[in-house]
């Protein structure tokens, strides 16, 4: 976690840092900010044998970076370096779930952290006094970097189980969002919106699991500023 925040820092240091002159050329062409989106993330299961009992509350923060495709900024390419925490309560039935926890029917609380990188066209529109609509299509890449279940079973407790290296490396699935854009000063620029994130990806190994498919899903508020 603490690269993770190291390199968020660098990236910042970087953008801020810039002359006077290259950093209006430099915005022309790429835009930088920071985003923080309170979220509700599920993992849903595809199968029989496995149950949703529960969402969970997240955290979705890090870099956002624009790469405009025309001069006017209407058309961009949306990118960024973000950290995801979230999860969900899944209850299996016996003879399902983890490999040494599945003799009998449990219940999972999934604490999930990744780092996520999405890719999405943008479409941006601008009125006259500077506040504009945003959509924005595409996908993602989330590569998991922590995860711990709470296990229930029979009365026993079970706190903190390492499930990381029984979790897939990679996460891919569809990104749909859209809000507004608001300008608060001569260079800064605050975002609100809404976005949902469909899975389609097995979040768990079968072969660990014997639980079929498991996606996660996600909406979040998203907020953040452009400097």
């Amino acid at each position: 976690m603490k690269r993770i925040f190291f390199l968020l820092a660098i990236m910042g240091i970087v953008n801020v840092s810039m002359g006077q002159g290259g950093y209006n050329t430099f915005r022309n062409k790429v835009r930088l900010g920071f985003t923080v989106n309170p979220m509700i993330s599920v993992l849903k299961p595809q199968e029989s044998g496995v149950n949703r009992t529960g969402a969970k509350a997240g955290l979705n923060f890090g870099l956002m970076a624009d790469f405009n495709l025309n001069p006017t900024g209407n058309y961009a390419l949306a990118s960024g370096f973000q950290v995801v925490l979230g999860g969900s309560k899944l209850k299996y039935d016996a003879g399902k779930g983890l490999s040494g926890y599945n003799q009998n029917p449990a219940e999972y609380n999934m604490k999930l952290t990744y780092i996520e990188i999405p890719l999405a066209l943008k479409l941006k529109t601008r009125s006259d006094g500077g506040i504009g609509y945003w959509g924005q299509f595409g996908t993602y890449l989330d590569f998991p970097v922590s995860g711990r279940a709470n296990i229930i079973s029979m009365n026993q407790t079970y706190d903190r189980v390492n499930i990381l290296p029984e979790m897939n490396r990679i996460n891919v699935g569809m990104l749909l969002g859209g809000g507004v854009e608001y300008p608060l000063g001569e260079t800064l620029t605050g975002l609100i919106g809404i976005t949902y994130q469909n899975g389609f990806v097995d979040v768990t190994r079968n072969a660990k699991w014997n639980d079929g498919r498991v996606n996660m899903n996600s909406f979040a508020l998203r907020l953040g500023v452009y400097f």
